[in-house]
């Protein structure tokens, strides 16, 4: 029967490097949801378009 607690085991030290910290600023460009599914829907129409008029 196998024992019923759980191994100590620690893992890799520190996640090797890999936690992300959500509170620093990197910058970068900031934007809205909204606007790039409007983008994309807009890119969407004009691909639709161009195949039926050309």
């Amino acid at each position: 029967m196998p024992p019923l607690r759980k191994k100590d085991s620690s893992g890799l030290a520190g996640g090797a490097g890999l936690i992300r910290y959500f509170d620093v600023d990197e910058g970068g460009p900031k934007l809205s949801p909204k606007l790039v599914m409007g983008f994309t829907l807009a890119f969407v129409i004009l691909e639709i378009l161009s195949k039926l008029l050309f």
